[in-house]
This record gives C-alpha cells, sequence and structure tokens, in this order.
C-alpha cells in the first residue's frame, strides 16, 4: 500500500498486508511481525482480490489445523472451541460444517477441509471436498460456504459474488503461478497463465444466514477461506501438508 495507497500505509505498518494476520481466535498470546520487503524499482504491485485476508488465511487456517491434529481433535470441534467470543462466526461454521455433511465417511484418497473468515463486516466458514489422485492431481468436487453478513439487500448478487470469490481462489490455488524473468513476467495470457475451466468447476453450495445485523461487504469474501480449506481437505484425504502454493501434483503422488 506504500506504493499503491500511502494513506494506508501508516507507522511503517501496511495495513493491506497485516490485515487478516491476527485471525478470529480466542487465544490469549498473540505476536504478528511485519517486515516491508518490496518488489524491484520498476515493477508494478497492487491488490488481489480478497486483500491482505487472502495472503494470510492459509498460515492461520492451515495452522489451525496442525494444531488440532497435533491435539487429537476433530478440526472443525478445535475451532469452536477458539471461537467463543464470536458467536456468529462459530454460527456459520456450524451450518457449513452440518450442510456438507462432516464427518460422514469418504471413499479412500477423498477428504474434507474447513476455514473460516471473519472480515469486511461479514463472517463465512467454507468446507472444501476434494479428491486426489494416485497420480497427485487434485479435483474439487464441492464447496460449501455459508455467510452472514448481516442484512442482505440483493441475495441474488451476495451468491453471484461469494461462487465467484470461490472460483477465483481455485484459479489461484491449482494455476496461479507466474514466473518473472529480467524483471519482467513471462506468462502472456490465458494460454500459459490458466484459470480455472467450466469443466472443472464444483459444485458450490452459498447457504446465507438470515439477520438483521448491519449489512457487511461480501464482495471479497469467498475468496481467502478457499485455499486454506482446499489444503486442509488434501491433508484429510493424503496425510501430506502443504505449505505452498499454487498445489504442487508431484508431492502427492502415491506409489
Amino acid at each position: 500500500m506504500a506504493r499503491f495507497l500511502p494513506a494506508f500505509f501508516k507507522d511503517g505498518i501496511d495495513l493491506d498486508i497485516v490485515g487478516g494476520a491476527e485471525g478470529p481466535y480466542d487465544i490469549p498470546n498473540k505476536r504478528v511481525e511485519y517486515v516491508r520487503h518490496e518488489a524491484p524499482e520498476g515493477m508494478l504491485t497492487g491488490n488481489w482480490r480478497g486483500v491482505g485476508p487472502t495472503r494470510n488465511a492459509p498460515a492461520i487456517e492451515c495452522g489451525i489445523d496442525e494444531a488440532a491434529h497435533l491435539a487429537g481433535q476433530d478440526p472443525v470441534i478445535y475451532r469452536r472451541r477458539l471461537l467463543t467470543g464470536l458467536p456468529r462466526l462459530r454460527a456459520v461454521l456450524d451450518l457449513a460444517a452440518e450442510r456438507a455433511g462432516w464427518g460422514t465417511p469418504l471413499e479412500p484418497g477423498r477428504g474434507r477441509g474447513v476455514a473460516v473468515i471473519a472480515d469486511f463486516g461479514s463472517f463465512a466458514a467454507l468446507v472444501a471436498d476434494v479428491q486426489v489422485t494416485p497420480g497427485g492431481t487434485v479435483r474439487i468436487d464441492r464447496m460449501v460456504c455459508a455467510v452472514d453478513c448481516g442484512q442482505v439487500i440483493n441475495p441474488v448478487i451476495l451468491k453471484q459474488q461469494v461462487e465467484s470469490g470461490i472460483v477465483y481462489g481455485l484459479s489461484a490455488v491449482l494455476y496461479g503461478r507466474l514466473t518473472v524473468a529480467d524483471g519482467a513476467i513471462v506468462e502472456g495470457n490465458f494460454d500459459d497463465s490458466p484459470v480455472l475451466r467450466i469443466n472443472e468447476c464444483p459444485r458450490i453450495d452459498v447457504h446465507v444466514v438470515q439477520s438483521t445485523e448491519t449489512p457487511g461487504g461480501v464482495g471479497e469474501l469467498g475468496t481467502p477461506p478457499v485455499a486454506p480449506a482446499v489444503m486442509n481437505a488434501i491433508f484429510a484425504a493424503t496425510g501430506q501438508r502443504l505449505r505452498n502454493l499454487p498445489i504442487d501434483g508431484s508431492r502427492l503422488r502415491r506409489a
């Protein structure tokens, strides 16, 4: 933001980059550090859909998943214990888990993963249902999202925004790699920088909580939880914990 919108760069802190970095959980002792690291001069940088929370959600939500695994607890139950201070977020977590059939048996090679977000004045939980082939190919079968954005003005546009945010997030998770050479981006168009195709798009279910609270934002709400939900689902399916994006299927191949 120091380049793009200097008003958001205050006291040496980029308010966009640290967005969502504290996470929503009731953890008494937190420390968030920020180190400014700019791109080389002449390389333009700007916002990515979902802004700060999209970058920080994988660290927070995959980290919570790892903590749940180490504690020997179900990822949804573990999150619920840490969300006592945010009942609206806890409610969408319960709703998404219920509608996704959380806890029901899955075939080998399939897994479910969950992630939540509290930002833009709204709350959302996302459950990803994925399949990983022995060759390491990841197929997204279903995405179930529960949203509480306060009073809903236009429910059709709300669902469209969440659906498109999920598709955008899946494009980043599966294909969002750019190559820089000699200070320039190598990829030029959608032939060498693909996005999610219609035949790859999973079933997307969006469930909206009826509320009389002040309306919140939904334009960027659907994107941040996509990557961690998918990465957590891959772990559930394979036992492999991924920490880099986009997904590298070669790490998921099974003999």
